[in-house]
């Protein structure tokens, strides 16, 4: 009887390794998200979310706005925070300015739209 009772497999959980990396990797890392909102026609808007707390906003949309030539400004948004709007689709932009200027590393990056 006890073979019996060693061959008598657990309760095996194959996304427990997955569950576990993401509870982990939302606490360590902190994604810069960068969307594109449709406005009317061909107009868009770029946001960007998720910056770090210690960063001025208004001195990097100064940078971004002098950099792609394009307006912009600081929303404050009740579940998000401080977010960054831009006319136009600057989704590449926004990403290789950020790495460029050591504020995020690409791996923090994502972005979203079609």
């Amino acid at each position: 009887m006890s073979e019996l009772d060693a061959q008598i497999p657990t309760a095996y959980d194959p996304f427990a390794e997955a569950n576990a990396e993401d509870a982990g990797a939302g606490s360590s890392k902190e994604y810069v998200h960068i969307r594109i909102q449709q406005r009317n026609g061909r107009k868009s808007l770029t946001t960007v979310q998720g910056l770090k707390k210690e960063f001025s906003y208004n001195k990097i949309l100064k940078d971004l706005k002098k950099e792609f030539c394009c307006n912009g400004t600081v929303v404050q948004d009740p579940e998000q925070g401080q977010v960054i709007q831009l006319q136009g689709d600057q989704r590449k932009n926004v990403s290789t300015f950020l790495v460029q200027a050591g504020i995020v590393k690409k791996e923090h990056i994502k972005i979203h739209g079609f």
